[in-house]
């Protein structure tokens, strides 16, 4: 049988083509594509060379390397040079015999790998000339001449604030919100940008607009401005090369000019002031008269904490136009974009001079049809345009972004006539990460909720993970993230959004170990007054530390950035054994516990779940993880030490959380899906509680009460245990408080609150009632692994062994399935029942291996891809067991069709 071999994509970092990196050990990573089943990697050679046309001569060659290794393999050749690509490719081998073409030829590019080589100084306007505190974004701009003859030119830039580039006259680049949110006194990001194509021979101008946004804007609902520093400033470098081997760079500097422009106020809570009348025409261009223009300074900022961009930029990812416009009773002009979105809206006009338009947006409209703003508390989310009157106007705003569906329009020249539709247009901003999940099954409200879960994710991965996109916060709480990742990770490709957070998050740690509340810290300042502990800390919230990076080693045997990490996950789990009197109980400090349960007290947001077992619960949790991670990095010691502090940590909880009876203490769903989660129980103790978990969950008549701490858990807690039905059920159900309610009451997103909107279409308070608030999406991982059955085996991380084990309840689900590209390519779980025939389809990406359960199946009665079910290609081993069949295979794809038993 022929076997043809192909590398299908190549990655280095995560990324196609990587432009600006400063990793001296950069990863490469590939995925392959095989004609024959059963496709292991027996071998494979990589190449680097400085020139694209000649490996001959290759800087970096592995030869051939014995090894099924096709992901994070480290570049180990030569010392890497700043400001230079590097041309690489792969061929590999299977253990077949077969053997493939190289790969396309990739490349990477680094930036300046060395602090000492920014030799641009950092600039602001002059404080005599331009108050720091104006609340208009700033203009700088400088001329330059250039030689003929350019062989490339690169930009690397950032800013105290965010900036925008235009080279003369043109944007430079796709991204928003540029530097992007870092813990800014220890972390700023550059950008590095390929300008070649617009620079001209002669003169050129270099053009920056400068806001205020999280460096120095308004953040928090406490309203506190400049908490990273009071004055805006920019850094720039230009490196032009020319062909004649020649090099000229240019850089910000004292010879930079500064003034105002039509931006009168962009910020990031309360929208964009913008007058076209005060635009200052052609100032990014050459010939522009820029005498009256003001001086700018050096700013005394560092650039030792400089780093190449680590995330996934933010940029428009698509277009939406509205669905409707309306006017509402109270007699309010309205557009409907028909989805909760993040990003901004794109007007297009014709007015006369200094015609205002304003934009107010909203997230949902009340029960009587007007547009709801009271959920913004502070934020104003307006946006303002003065025409210029020269004809046909277009204006999006530069430096903020909006939560909402719902937009209220002031303004519009003959609004009263009706609002023309195809002039305004959503854009919608997140950062740009590659989708690599789907999900779908035969209930299309569960469908709707999928959408949702996405939607909410992209509307809250701005930069960085935030609660809400919407209202005065929009911050990156640590509990929400690490509660999330799973699904996240799933869906979307993470490894650098929570690369670049996760090294946020540990250095903004306290020195103690204890983590914040929220990542970047903003809150660094104000938490001892908010909650009186001088940790701020949270279980939970602080055990993101360890839940996330774990979770990306699980998905993408990310194991540097595990290593990376693995300091700070220590430090959490010996801060917390300190606490208190008892090195195995967390039973001190403020903790949010099972925040915004259903079966809090009246006016509380604090679940019915004690605290403490929730933090000691918790603390089990990242001590097997830390314990874990000691095992995969080679740390015996470690390993010993957190082993044993583990079994003591489980002791002390069944102790005091576990009675005689072998119940936990608290009745709560809560209270008993935490010890069969992380595994703190056993035997007839762990089966008592899964069937107490059942038993409250039947007699709420299959509703949750769970919050925050609770619900990712539930349904798996239920499946995982012998009661997959009624998790099905709590997934379908419809009534409040379930997660289908929200969809029955038209959400978009994931709510905040479970009657966000309650049934007599009043809501739930004003005070925190976000309508995208990713969350309780975190349903998505249990639906993707539980119900569609896609999985990965844990002793072998980033999918490389694969776990398909579909389940099947109550019958209302009679499809699923669910698509997974992973680190190694495209997984599918699929199955389907009619008339008591199952039939279950798997694709497996070469390289890996999938372990495969056929429920309620013989192996007799089975057949694949129409044959008799056997040892065959690509199957290795097959066995009956009580519940089905268990099936190895190795990559390809498999169609197993045969009768329930």
């Amino acid at each position: 049988m022929t076997n043809t071999l192909r590398i299908k994509e190549i990655k280095c970092e995560y990324k196609k083509n990587p432009l600006g990196l400063d990793i001296k050990k950069p990863r490469v990573s590939w995925v392959i594509e095989a004609d024959r089943r059963g496709m292991i990697q027996q071998a494979y050679q990589i190449q680097v060379s400085l020139a694209k046309g000649n490996f001959g001569d290759p800087i970096w060659d592995t030869g051939r390397v014995e090894s099924d290794q096709s992901i994070h393999i480290e570049y180990k050749g030569p010392e890497l040079k700043s400001r230079t690509r590097y041309y690489y490719r792969v061929k590999i081998w299977d253990h077949f015999g077969g053997e493939s073409d190289w790969s396309e030829i990739a490349w990477w590019e680094t930036a300046l790998l060395n602090s000492n080589e920014w030799e641009a100084k950092w600039i602001t306007p002059n404080p005599d000339d331009l108050d720091p505190l104006l609340e208009q974004v700033f203009l700088l701009r400088k001329e330059l001449d250039v030689k003929v003859n350019i062989e490339s030119a690169r930009i690397y830039a950032t800013s105290a604030g965010l900036y925008e580039l235009s080279l003369n006259g043109e944007r430079v680049g796709d991204e928003l919100l540029t530097p992007g949110w870092t813990s800014y006194n220890t972390r700023l990001q550059y950008q590095t940008y390929d300008v070649t194509n617009q620079l001209v021979e002669g003169s050129n101008v270099l053009g920056i607009a400068l806001a205020d946004g999280w460096y120095k804007g308004n953040l928090t609902w406490l309203e506190k401005r400049h908490i990273y520093g009071d004055r805006r400033a920019a850094l720039l470098q230009l490196h032009v090369r020319y062909e004649d081997g020649t090099e000229e760079r240019v850089g910000t500097d004292t010879t930079w000019k500064s003034s105002t422009g039509p931006i009168l106020m962009s910020e990031l809570y309360d929208g964009e002031r913008y007058d076209a009348r005060l635009e200052k025409t052609g100032w990014n261009g050459s010939g522009y008269d820029d005498t009256y223009w003001n001086g700018v300074i050096v700013h005394n900022l560092p650039v030792n904490h400089l780093v190449a961009q680590e995330n996934w930029p933010a940029r428009v990812t698509e277009k939406i136009h509205p669905v409707s416009a309306f006017v509402t009773p109270s007699g309010d002009t309205v557009l409907d974009m028909g989805q909760n979105m993040v990003g901004r809206m794109r007007i297009t006009v014709t007015a006369p001079k200094g015609t205002k338009i304003v934009l107010k947006h909203a997230e949902v409209l009340d029960k009587d049809g007007n547009i709801y703003f009271g959920n913004l508390r502070k934020a104003d989310q307006l946006v303002e345009y003065t025409t210029k009157g020269e004809g046909k106007e277009t204006y999006a705003p530069y430096f903020t972004f909006q939560g909402f569906r719902y937009v209220k329009v002031e303004g519009y020249p003959n609004q009263e006539n009706g609002l023309p539709l195809e002039n305004f247009i959503g854009e919608v901003i997140h950062s740009d990460m590659e989708l690599t999940g789907e999900f779908e099954c035969s209930n299309e409200m569960v469908n709707k909720l999928q959408q949702n879960i996405v939607w909410g994710q992209r509307g809250n991965f701005v930069d960085v993970p935030t609660d809400c996109p919407q209202r005065d916060e929009r911050l990156g709480w640590t509990g929400d993230a690490q509660i999330f990742i799973r699904t996240a990770l799933f869906n979307y490709q993470g490894g650098p959004f929570f690369t670049k957070w996760l090294r946020d998050l540990k250095a903004d740690q306290r020195s103690n170990g204890s983590v914040p509340f929220v990542i970047p810290n903003a809150l660094k300042d104000y938490i001892s007054t908010l909650w009186g502990d001088e940790t701020y800390t949270s279980s939970a919230w602080g055990d993101a530390a360890t839940v996330c990076p774990w979770t990306l080693y699980l998905s993408y045997g990310d194991k540097r950035l595990l290593s990376e990490q693995y300091e700070s996950m220590k430090s959490w789990v010996d801060f917390i054994r300190v606490q208190g009197k008892d090195e195995f109980l967390w039973d001190t400090g403020f903790h949010f516990g099972d925040w915004l349960a259903l079966d809090a007290e009246e006016d509380s947001y604090f679940g019915a779940t004690p605290e403490h077992m929730v933090a000691t619960a918790y603390y089990a949790l990242s001590t097997r993880i830390l314990r874990d991670t000691a095992s995969v990095l080679e740390k015996q010691e470690d390993f010993e030490f957190y082993s044993k502090l583990l079994n003591g940590i489980i002791a002390n909880f069944n102790e005091a959380y576990i009675t005689e009876t072998n119940q936990v203490i608290a009745q709560t769903q809560t209270a008993n899906i935490l010890p069969l989660m992380f595994d703190l129980v056993e035997g007839d103790v762990r089966k008592q509680i899964a069937y107490d978990l059942n038993d409250l969950v039947v007699k709420n008549d299959y509703h949750l009460t769970t919050g925050f701490v609770g619900t990712p858990y539930l349904c798996i807690a239920l499946s995982e245990n012998g009661y997959h039905s009624t998790a099905e059920k709590l997934l379908l159900q419809e009534t409040y408080p379930s997660w289908l309610y929200s969809i029955k009451k038209g959400a978009t997103t994931i709510w905040e609150h479970w009657d966000g909107i309650k049934e007599d279409g009043s809501f739930w308070s004003d005070d925190m009632n976000s309508f995208n608030h990713y969350a309780y999406g975190a349903i998505g991982d249990w639906m993707y692994r539980y119900v569609a059955g896609l999985d990965l085996v844990e002793t072998e991380s980033a999918y490389k062994q694969i776990r398909i084990h579909p389940r099947f309840g109550s019958g209302e689900i009679t499809f699923a399935r669910a698509m997974h590209h992973s680190m190694y390519g495209k997984i599918v779980s699929s199955w389907s029942i009619n008339n008591n025939e199952m039939t279950i389809e798997v694709e497996v990406p070469a390289n890996t291996t999938a372990n495969i359960t056929l429920p309620n199946a013989r192996i007799g009665d089975i057949k694949e891809s129409g044959k008799e079910l056997g040892i065959s290609e690509g199957l290795f081993e097959l066995s009956q067991f009580d519940g089905g069949v268990e099936v190895t295979v190795g990559s390809g794809s498999y169609r197993f069709v045969y009768k329930e038993s």
